[in-house]
């Protein structure tokens, strides 16, 4: 489905996300919706109706408000093939992974740097915000919100790597195993 096209408002929740995997996030942002379990929606239920029951939000501007956050989300990503080229010609340019230790302790990019909150502090107050900072996860939706958070706190080049380590392992480094989270 091309961004540009209409949503039907009858949609559920689980084929919105399916098709707009930011959504959640966008509706969170904006309007409060599906953030906790005071706020949240079920799967099933339609966007219409969480939009009827979240004080009778148009529609239509829900609707809009979601295609202009996965356009802005497009935006926020880099292939893995982009990233390895850049990390490869930029030297300032750095790969941070926020997947878990466990995992990145089984498997990681060669010179990615393990998010901490150590390292995030001192992200804030010494990175260069002007460099490409990548964030890299397991598929590329946690990472998303990393590099939201990042941009926010005004780091101009900030990407998220599109798929994660496991598209890295199918489009860069067939060598990285790759591996399903239980």
């Amino acid at each position: 489905m091309s961004t540009t096209a209409s949503l039907d408002p009858q949609i559920t929740m689980r084929e919105l996300l399916q098709l707009f995997p930011g959504a959640q996030r966008a509706l969170f942002r904006r309007y409060h919706i599906g953030g906790c379990s005071s706020c949240g929606f079920q799967p099933e239920e339609t966007l219409a109706g969480v939009c009827a029951r979240n004080e009778n939000l148009p529609v239509s501007e829900v609707i809009d408000h979601i295609q202009a956050s996965h356009e802005a989300d497009l935006k926020l990503q880099i292939a893995p093939s982009d990233l390895a080229a850049a990390l490869k010609d930029d030297p300032t340019a750095r790969l941070v992974d926020v997947r878990t230790r466990e995992e990145f302790d089984a498997v990681h990019v060669e010179g990615s740097i393990f998010f901490t909150q150590e390292l995030m502090q001192e992200a804030l107050v010494k990175w260069d915000r002007k460099a490409l900072l990548a964030i890299m996860d397991h598929q590329g939706t946690r990472s998303m919100d990393a590099a939201a958070y990042f941009a926010g706190h005004g780091f101009e080049n900030v990407k998220s790597v599109r798929g994660g380590i496991d598209a890295w392992s199918q489009d860069v480094d067939a060598n990285l195993p790759r591996y399903d989270l239980e």
